[in-house]
C-alpha cells in the first residue's frame, strides 16, 4: 500500500480495501456490474496468460527490453508501490461512495464496467502478440515469491498497471469536475495522479516492465477513452516522472523521460493511419522481435 496520508485532509489512501469490497459487492445496483469486472480479469487476462504459457508457440512472444532498462536500478522495497495498482481504484471507489453517496452509485458501476473493458482492451494486443522482459530472480521479501514463481510474465506491452492507475486518476478528476465537485475534492485528484506516478516508477524500479512498456500504456489509454487522457495530458503525466527520486540520476531521468515521450508520440502518430488501434503497437512488437536480445 502507498505511505498512508494520515493527518491530511480526507485521504483516499486511508480508505480500507475490505471495507471497500463490503461496500461494492454489498450493494445490488453494483454487485453485478462488479462481477462482470472480476470475470473479464480473470478471463482476458489470468487464464488468457496461462493457456500461452501451458500452450507455448501459438502466439509469438517478443522480449521487449531496452538499453537504458539498466540505469534504472533493482528496488526491491518498491514491491509495495507495484502491488497497490489494484487496491488504489477499489480505495477510489469506496471514497467516492462515501463522500458523494447516492450520486457516485451510477458512475462508480459504470467505472466498475470500464475496468472490466480496459482489461479486454489490452488483451486486444495480447492475444495477437505476447511480450516479455528480463526479470532478476529474486524472493527477499515475500511479496516477490507469488509474483516471481507463479506470473508467465508474458503481457508486458502494454502495461496493465499503468492503464489501471492511469485510468483511475483520470476517471477521478473527470467525476468531481462533472458533479461540480472539483473544489471540494481536488486535493484527492492530484493524491491518485501522484499515486499513478508513483506506481509507473515501481513497476521499473522491481523489474516487471521495461521503459518500452510504459508509452505503449500511455498510448492505449489515449486511444481508450481520449477525453479523459488526450496527448496534452500523457505528455504532462510523462514530464512528471521521476522527477520526485534521486534514482535514477538526473541525465539518466531526462534520458528516460525523453524516450518514453518519444515512443508514445510515435504511436499517436501512427494510430490514425489504421482502423485497428492495436496497429502501433503490433508493428513495434514485429520489430523488437528481429532485434538481437540485450
Amino acid at each position: 500500500m502507498l505511505e498512508s496520508r494520515k493527518g491530511s485532509l480526507e485521504a483516499v489512501a486511508d480508505e480500507s480495501v475490505p471495507l471497500a469490497f463490503v461496500k461494492i459487492f454489498g450493494n445490488s445496483a453494483l454487485r453485478y456490474r462488479a462481477l462482470r469486472c472480476v470475470a473479464c480479469i480473470i478471463r482476458y487476462f489470468f487464464l488468457q496468460q496461462y493457456r500461452a504459457a501451458l500452450l507455448p508457440g501459438r502466439i509469438p512472444v517478443t522480449a521487449v527490453d531496452h538499453p537504458l532498462d539498466k540505469k534504472i536500478p533493482f528496488v526491491p522495497i518498491q514491491i509495495e508501490t507495484y502491488i497497490d495498482f489494484v487496491s488504489l481504484w477499489i480505495r477510489m471507489l469506496s471514497f467516492a461512495l462515501k463522500k458523494l453517496g447516492r450520486s457516485a452509485l451510477e458512475p462508480v458501476g459504470n467505472f466498475l464496467e470500464s475496468m472490466g473493458d480496459l482489461y479486454i482492451h489490452a488483451a486486444g494486443v495480447y492475444g495477437a502478440h505476447l511480450s516479455t522482459t528480463k526479470r532478476p530472480f529474486y524472493l527477499g521479501r515475500p511479496r516477490f515469491i507469488p509474483i516471481r514463481v507463479l506470473d508467465p510474465h508474458l503481457m508486458c506491452v502494454p502495461s496493465l498497471h499503468v492503464m489501471v492507475v492511469i485510468r483511475t486518476y483520470t476517471w477521478w478528476r473527470d467525476l468531481i469536475g462533472t458533479l461540480g465537485a472539483a473544489g471540494t475534492y481536488g486535493a484527492q485528484a492530484e493524491e491518485l495522479r501522484q499515486d499513478a506516478l508513483a506506481i509507473t516508477e515501481a513497476v521499473l524500479y522491481v523489474k516487471q516492465h521495461s521503459v518500452n512498456c510504459i508509452p505503449a500504456a500511455m498510448y492505449a489509454m489515449s486511444r481508450f477513452e481520449p477525453r479523459l487522457f488526450p496527448p496534452e495530458e500523457a505528455e504532462a503525466f510523462c514530464s512528471d516522472l521521476f522527477t520526485n527520486t534521486e534514482c535514477p540520476r538526473g541525465e539518466d531521468s531526462e534520458e528516460i523521460r525523453r524516450h518514453i515521450l518519444g515512443l508514445y508520440r510515435r504511436f499517436i502518430q501512427e494510430g490514425p493511419s489504421s482502423d485497428d488501434w492495436r496497429a502501433p503497437l503490433l508493428r513495434f512488437l514485429e520489430e523488437e522481435a528481429t532485434k538481437p536480445p540485450l
